[in-house]
């Protein structure tokens, strides 16, 4: 595919084979979300410690430059 914005190129099984962005950003969601489901089925925390830590990383990571 011509127009594919390619992020990575890696070998499976001796061929190689072009990776887009989307295809990585799709990637990482399903692990992540994957880790987060199993982090709250041991019960190493609750879903909402989880939510209240994505809101203060949200505050520190996205101010506005008036707020500093």
């Amino acid at each position: 595919m011509a127009d594919k914005n390619i992020a990575l190129k890696m070998i499976v099984n001796g061929e190689e084979r072009d990776v887009s962005f989307e295809e990585l950003a799709l990637s990482n969601n399903l692990a992540q979300e994957a880790l987060v489901r199993l982090l709250i089925q041991k019960k190493l925390f609750e879903p909402k410690e989880l939510m209240d830590l994505m809101e203060a990383v949200k505050r520190e990571r996205y101010r506005q430059p008036s707020e500093s």
